[in-house]
């Protein structure tokens, strides 16, 4: 029996996915609100066994949500940059996404090997936006940061099983 996906717990892999339930997320990442319908018109199955399908994609942590997405530009947010993350300390815990994770700026956390130990993915208004974000971050988690600004984003969430960006 599969334990249930977690952070740390097992997730279904792309391998354990056959061609139907990849065509299925496909469709659903370029429209998440696709009807049941249209995906059985789709994909040639019933409409029963699509909603199938998507509720067991669902309970193995394969889909894991549905979301509007945004245009970041239009929404008042339009510089993106990468923030790179290394302790003052290193003997300090290594807990900067807990001291992080109120910053409704940081759109993503992601644990990274080198020298930087996390790098994150941050949206704000303008320069000046950021220099504050920077202060925040350095001040709320004990760290040094290293950022690279976005200068454009020919695509972006890009589905590993893929899927064309939309």
């Amino acid at each position: 029996m599969p334990r249930p996906p977690g952070r740390d717990g097992y997730r279904a892999r792309v391998a354990d996915l056959d061609e139907l339930d990849r065509q299925l997320l496909r469709l659903l990442v370029q429209d998440g609100r696709r009807s049941y319908t249209d995906l059985a018109r789709d994909t040639g199955l019933s409409t029963s066994a699509v909603h199938s399908r998507v509720r067991r994609l669902e309970q193995r942590g394969v889909i894991t949500g549905y979301t509007a997405r945004v245009e970041p530009g239009a929404a008042g947010l339009p510089l993106t940059a990468f923030i790179s993350v290394t302790p003052i300390d290193p003997a300090a815990p290594d807990d900067a996404p807990d001291r992080l994770q109120h910053l409704a700026a940081v759109e993503a956390c992601h644990s990274v090997a080198g020298t930087e130990s996390w790098i994150l993915k941050v949206r704000v208004g303008g320069p000046g936006e950021l220099e504050a974000l920077l202060s925040e971050v350095r001040a709320s988690a004990g760290v040094q940061t290293r950022t690279t600004v976005v200068l454009s984003t020919p695509w972006e969430d890009r589905a590993a099983f893929g899927a064309a960006p939309a």
